[in-house]
């Protein structure tokens, strides 16, 4: 079974195609990083997988299914997260609600649930700050902690829109530690610009460029990271 197939899917924003034809597939417990120009459709690409957008043509299957019926089964963490710091929540239970279905009437949840958030928390060193108020804190640790809530439901498949843009580089190496440690058990889909992401730390490359194209993080070139996309059997 595939975690993810397009299947000759067309999509655009009114007048604006962003998609003609195109067909891929990403296979169970595959980590794989996404590139390409900005308004390549990388973005798109990963709502159309959640349900959050719909095909004008084609087919989009998720777990076989229905991208809306497998949304439960996947943990997204957008590339801008819109939260309001004067929310009155702490970091533990922002993370908390990210399996809210596990919340008792009374408004709690069960001590089990809260060693898992503390282990996840650990695992991306911000224990320490559990109880902070999320307005306390700063870019890296509030993209750490987006991660961290999305894991909490123990999603089969992992959407990530650039994890590791502007943020330290202290947070980014945590990131991508988390990553290395999840791969393989999970099926990981990274949107990115970096280069080093692409090559170091995913399994395949699916290039978002007038269509998709398919190849290993090895065949990447110098021209890639000038942003100059094209396929790996093209001549410079």
């Amino acid at each position: 079974m595939k975690a993810v197939a397009f299947d000759r899917v067309s999509f655009g924003y009114q007048r604006c195609s962003i998609f003609t034809q195109l067909s891929f597939s990403i296979e169970m417990g595959e980590c794989v990083g996404v590139i390409g120009p900005n308004g390549g459709g990388k973005t798109t690409a990963l709502k159309l997988m959640l349900g959050l957008l719909k095909p004008d043509k084609g087919k989009i299957r998720v777990f076989s299914k229905a991208p809306r019926i497998a949304r439960s089964r996947i943990g997204y963490v957008p590339q801008v997260s819109h939260y309001d710091p004067f929310f009155p929540i702490s970091l533990m239970e922002m993370v908390l609600v990210g399996n809210i279905s596990q919340m008792r009437r009374s408004m709690t949840f069960p001590s089990t649930m809260k060693e898992k958030a503390k282990e996840l928390l650990t695992m991306l060193g911000l224990l320490p700050l559990q109880k902070t108020p999320i307005g306390a804190l700063s870019g890296g640790q509030m993209q750490k902690a987006l991660i961290a809530r999305a894991l909490f439901s123990d999603p089969e498949l992992l959407l990530l829109d650039e994890p590791t843009a502007n943020i330290d580089s202290e947070s980014e190496a945590s990131i991508l530690a988390l990553l290395d440690q999840i791969k393989g058990g999970k099926t990981v889909v990274i949107v990115t610009h970096n280069l080093e992401e692409v090559k170091d730390h995913t399994d395949r490359v699916l290039c978002f460029q007038n269509g998709v194209s398919s190849f290993h993080p090895g065949e990447l070139c110098a021209h890639t990271s000038m942003g100059i996309y094209h396929s790996p059997s093209s001549p410079p």
